[in-house]
This record gives C-alpha cells, sequence and structure tokens, in this order.
C-alpha cells in the first residue's frame, strides 16, 4: 500500500488542493500570530523556536503546492521560496541571539523576497481563480518587509509589526481558500 499522495490532475485538482493549503496556512498563521502576541515585548526561548517555525512551516506549505501545482506551470519559483525559507529559518536563529533588530531585519529581508516570489508565483494562476487576494498579499508583504528592515533602527524595535504581519497574511489566504472553491467544484 503506497503512502504517497498523487499529485491532483487538471486545473480543478489543483484548485482544490490549493484551497485545502490555503485553509491550513490560514489556521497556521492565525494561531501563530496569538500565541507570539503573548511574548512580543523580548525574544524567549519559546519564542525563539515559534519565530523559527514561521518560515520553516512555509518550507512546508511550498513544497507542497510545488507538488500539487505541476499541471499548472513550472514549481520553480516555489523551490526559490523553499531555498529563502530555510535559509531564513537559520537566519532568523541566528538573530535571536543578538535581539529583536536583528530578528526584525531578517525577517524583513525574507518578507520583500518572499513576496516578490509570491506574487510571481499568483500572477500565472488568475484564470485558476482566487489569486488576487494572494497577489495582493504579495505586494504587500515587500513594503512590509522594507518596513520591518527600517523599524529595527528605532530606538525601542518590537516584533510586534512581524508578527502582526501575520494576521492579513492569513486573512489573504483564507480569502484565497473562499474564491478556489469555485474552481475545485470541477474536482
Amino acid at each position: 500500500m503506497s503512502t504517497t499522495i498523487a499529485a491532483p490532475s487538471g486545473i480543478a485538482g489543483t484548485a482544490s488542493a490549493l484551497r485545502r493549503l490555503y485553509f491550513v496556512r490560514f489556521a497556521f498563521a492565525i494561531v501563530w500570530a496569538l500565541v507570539m502576541f503573548t511574548m512580543a515585548s523580548e525574544i524567549t526561548p519559546v519564542g525563539a523556536v515559534l519565530l523559527v517555525l514561521y518560515p520553516l512551516f512555509d518550507v512546508g506549505a511550498a513544497v507542497y503546492d510545488a507538488k500539487i501545482s505541476r499541471s499548472t506551470g513550472s514549481p520553480a519559483l516555489l523551490y526559490v521560496n523553499v531555498a529563502v525559507s530555510l535559509v531564513t529559518a537559520v537566519g532568523v536563529a541566528v538573530a535571536c541571539t543578538s535581539g529583536v533588530p536583528a530578528v526584525l531585519r531578517v525577517w524583513g529581508a525574507w518578507a520583500i523576497v518572499a513576496g516578490l516570489v509570491q506574487l510571481i508565483v499568483a500572477v500565472p494562476r488568475r484564470s485558476m481563480g482566487g489569486q488576487w487576494p494572494m497577489i495582493l498579499s504579495g505586494g504587500i508583504s515587500v513594503l512590509a518587509g522594507g518596513s520591518f528592515i527600517a523599524s529595527a533602527g528605532a530606538e525601542q524595535p518590537a516584533l510586534t509589526s512581524a508578527i502582526g504581519y501575520a494576521v492579513p497574511g492569513a486573512i489573504f489566504f483564507l480569502l484565497s481558500a473562499l474564491r478556489l472553491g469555485r474552481t475545485s467544484k470541477g474536482a
């Protein structure tokens, strides 16, 4: 008996699988943000683990997305996202030992690069439906990343902006999941 998950066939199958992924990403981001807000004033050991976990979760989501999306185009950019998020997880782990400004700089650089990748991946997927929230999210991520880097130089930098970044991202994933419902009905 095989336990591998077959890639869905056609746009409807891909849309259905993406819809499930986006619902999971929504739930993860909301729960992560709620937990992180309780420890936003300083980097605790648990907070450091959670800060590293977020880009690692993105790695898993991008790998799954690449697997299910083969029928909608090349997954090359999704693998770029995997590499960037892996480097980010290591960077965040190291930055946690240096303090909040370092974490904000790494998080900001990640938000910029991941936002660009998300934007570039979502544009060709427009015909599938449900991608306008992803396009908007990618653009906002680029802008937010710049603000995180800038806020690292503030007199009292805080993680709240980086944590808050997860909430709109979660909402965009939810909106995309709901919009993909129409396309996935053919699955």
